[in-house]
C-alpha cells in the first residue's frame, strides 16, 4: 500500500514561510518593487490581480517599481489561513488580502483576494517561487464575500503583519 501522506513541516519552516509572505506584502506597503522582489527566488514569479504575470526577481522588482512610481497604490492587509508541506522542500501558504486604498480608511472590497504562495527551499533557504493574487469576488456566495470583507476589516490598521 502507498503512502500517500504530504510530509509534516516544521514550526521553524513554517515560520519561514510566514515571514517571506509578510516581508512581500511589507515590501508593497512601503512602495519599494525591490523590497517586494526581495522574498522571492531568482526564477519566482509573481501573478497579478489582474492576471499579469511577472517572472524572475529582478522583472519583478523592475515592474513593480514602475508601478508605484506611476500609480498610488493601496495598502495590504492579510490573513494566513494555512501553511503546508507539499514534498521536500515545498510547501503552500494560503492567505486572503484586501487592499486599503491612499488616504482611506477602509478597505475596498472589490479588492478582496486570496492569494496562494508556493514557497521552495533548495538548501539555501525558503524563497517565495510563485504568489497567484486572484480576487475573491465569491459571485454566487454574496454571504462568503461579507463574511471576508468583515475579517479584513478587523485588520485595517494593524498592516499586513504576522496572523
Amino acid at each position: 500500500m502507498n503512502d500517500t501522506r504530504l510530509p509534516e513541516l516544521s514550526s521553524g519552516d513554517e515560520s519561514a514561510v510566514r515571514a517571506l509572505y509578510h516581508r512581500a506584502l511589507e515590501g508593497w506597503n512601503e512602495r519599494d518593487g525591490s523590497a517586494f522582489a526581495g522574498p522571492f527566488a531568482e526564477d519566482g514569479e509573481v501573478i497579478g490581480f489582474d492576471g499579469t504575470r511577472h517572472c524572475g526577481r529582478s522583472v519583478i522588482a523592475a515592474e513593480l517599481g514602475r508601478l508605484f512610481a506611476d500609480h498610488a497604490t493601496p495598502e495590504y492587509v492579510a490573513r494566513v489561513r494555512r501553511v503546508r508541506a507539499l514534498g521536500p522542500g515545498v510547501a503552500q501558504l494560503d492567505a486572503v488580502a484586501g487592499l486599503v486604498p491612499d488616504a482611506a480608511e477602509d478597505l475596498d472590497p472589490a479588492l478582496n483576494a486570496v492569494q496562494t504562495v508556493i514557497a521552495v527551499n533548495a538548501g539555501a533557504g525558503w524563497r517565495i517561487g510563485l504568489l497567484q493574487n486572484t480576487p475573491a469576488r465569491y459571485d454566487l456566495r454574496p454571504d462568503l464575500a461579507a463574511a471576508l470583507t468583515a475579517e479584513l476589516r478587523g485588520l485595517v490598521g494593524r498592516g499586513p503583519g504576522p496572523t
